[in-house]
């Protein structure tokens, strides 16, 4: 509990958990009125965003996502080691400076300038994305970091000899602007065949990542303003992505069969798209059921809305063959289908791909001229011939196997060593498990403790925009081998305890 008196505008704050606006917004607007009117006065601490999570029964999430905005505006002050306080020198106040003030400033006085509220936001939502540079611990992927292939395994003799193959046979084609047609040709193949994915060649437009992807859909099809449903915990880039073309994002929860539709038809009927992970949801883990893909496109054709379904780690499944794509029962193209080369092979390949409706394949394909113009040719040509000569299949049937054994390792480990500590099951697909912690402990401070003992394991709470969950770490396996897993657990209950 804070050991501060707990301010009255606190007490009063008009969250209201019905309301099409998210919780973090209405946190916001509240605290930054209130430090406006100067009910929270310049220089106050403000209690702890644990605290304030308790005390207003919201995710602590909501609380981070209301402060950082707050913060990047300039309201705000963090003090490292000290707390979060009312900053001394308001923004609002900045306004009223004299007009004599000399039109050329120091450069210094240029340093605490702020973005807009759409750029405060990005960079509030960048704080939950998972860091770029992957960590080490005695020169291996340190566990468990989620979300990265076995990048010791990867066949890369084979694919340094195709990109010298088709560096060799370089030509005028390959130095000048164009799209690459042998690899839309064998992604169009490969997911009718793999995925049931019901698409032609030319539907098929490479891109620079999912994250291309998901800002290209959110262009094309949403103008500023516009409502779009997220899944609640979800993927902070989807969030991100549509957050960076002014949409409206409405978090809609997830259960056991994914997506809960109709908590979305509740909260917002008029959104114009839904961005979901049906084949296995991030970060939960669960398959979106028949009924729930069904209800979807039925509320898509009756409100002409689009779906975004992102396929990112699907090829992964242990018990049977992997789930047919959802895009595969749409009948009325509303589905638009995104998949990315990052989770199968490497993530610095930054090779994705979308399956767009025939009608907006041109409407497509304009957005990404004055996004990239196109991903590299060398690349997507090395990628065309890694698929066309098999080598790609091969590589993910190999990797299932790979991953099942490191999943059942990890399990069979944190099952013996973890009792008490952090409960693991394993799952039917992926790359990560969740571990569940004990009620009473928070998942944001054992996720820093874990960090401390050089252990990479994310909490769940970062996912999640206003739904409260249980506290949970995510537990990547992938890309770690058995002797990391096992050292990994050692450091893991050492943090824990």
């Amino acid at each position: 509990m804070t050991t501060l008196p707990l301010p009255t505008v606190l007490t009063a704050l008009p969250l209201d958990q019905a309301s099409a606006v998210p919780l973090y917004q209405q946190l916001y607007e509240g605290l930054r009125q209130a430090i406006l009117v100067g009910q929270l006065s310049s220089g106050m601490k403000l209690p702890s965003t644990r605290f304030l999570s308790t005390y207003l029964r919201v995710s602590r999430n909501t609380v981070l996502n209301a402060f950082a905005q707050l913060t990047a505006e300039g309201y705000l002050e963090s003090k490292h080691g000290s707390g979060t306080y009312v900053a001394q020198a308001l923004p609002d106040e900045m306004l009223s400076i004299s007009t004599d003030a000399p039109t050329v400033m120091p450069a210094r006085s240029q340093q605490g300038r702020q973005p807009s509220q759409r750029g405060a936001k990005l960079l509030a939502m960048a704080h939950h994305m998972p860091k770029a540079s992957i960590s080490l611990h005695h020169g291996k992927l340190r566990a468990f970091r989620e979300g990265i292939p076995a990048l010791d395994v990867f066949p890369r003799k084979i694919w340094e000899r195709l990109l010298a193959r088709q560096a060799r046979r370089s030509s005028f084609d390959l130095l000048n602007y164009g799209d690459c047609q042998p690899l839309s040709e064998t992604i169009a193949g490969y997911l009718g065949t793999a995925r049931g994915v019901r698409c032609t060649t030319d539907q098929v437009i490479v891109v620079a990542g999912s994250q291309q992807g998901i800002n290209l859909v959110a262009k094309v099809l949403l103008d500023p303003g516009d409502a779009a449903w997220v899944e609640d915990p979800g993927y902070p880039g989807a969030y991100g992505g549509l957050l960076g073309v002014g949409a409206r994002t409405i978090p809609v929860p997830v259960d056991q069969e994914g997506l809960i539709v109709s908590a979305g038809v509740t909260s917002c009927p008029e959104a114009r798209l839904a961005f979901v992970t049906p084949s296995h949801q991030f970060p939960l883990g669960v398959t979106m059921s028949l009924k729930r893909r069904l209800e979807l496109l039925e509320w898509a054709s009756q409100t002409d809305a689009w779906v975004l379904e992102d396929d990112y780690d699907s090829e992964y499944r242990y018990t049977g063959r992997p789930l047919a794509a959802l895009q595969g029962i749409d009948r009325e193209n509303r589905v638009i289908y995104l998949g990315t080369f990052s989770k199968v092979m490497f993530p610095a390949l930054r090779l994705g791909y979308l399956v767009a409706p025939p009608d907006l394949v041109e409407s497509f394909r304009a957005a990404r001229k004055f996004a990239v113009q196109h991903p590299p040719l060398l690349e997507q040509l090395a990628l065309a011939d890694f698929i066309s000569e098999g080598h790609f299949v091969r590589h993910i049937r190999r990797m299932r196997a790979l991953y099942a054994d490191r999943q059942a390792v990890l399990v069979e480990i944190a099952r013996r060593e973890l009792t008490g500590l952090l409960d693991v099951e394993p799952a039917e697909s992926g790359m990560h498990l969740l571990g569940w912690l004990p009620d009473h402990v928070d998942d944001f401070t054992a996720s820093q403790q874990a960090a401390a003992h050089e252990v990479d394991a994310a909490p769940l709470s970062t996912y999640s925009i206003e739904a409260v969950q249980p506290s949970a770490l995510l537990l990547g396996y992938a890309g770690i081998d058995e002797i990391e897993i096992e050292a990994g657990i050692h450091r893991l209950i050492r943090a824990l305890q």
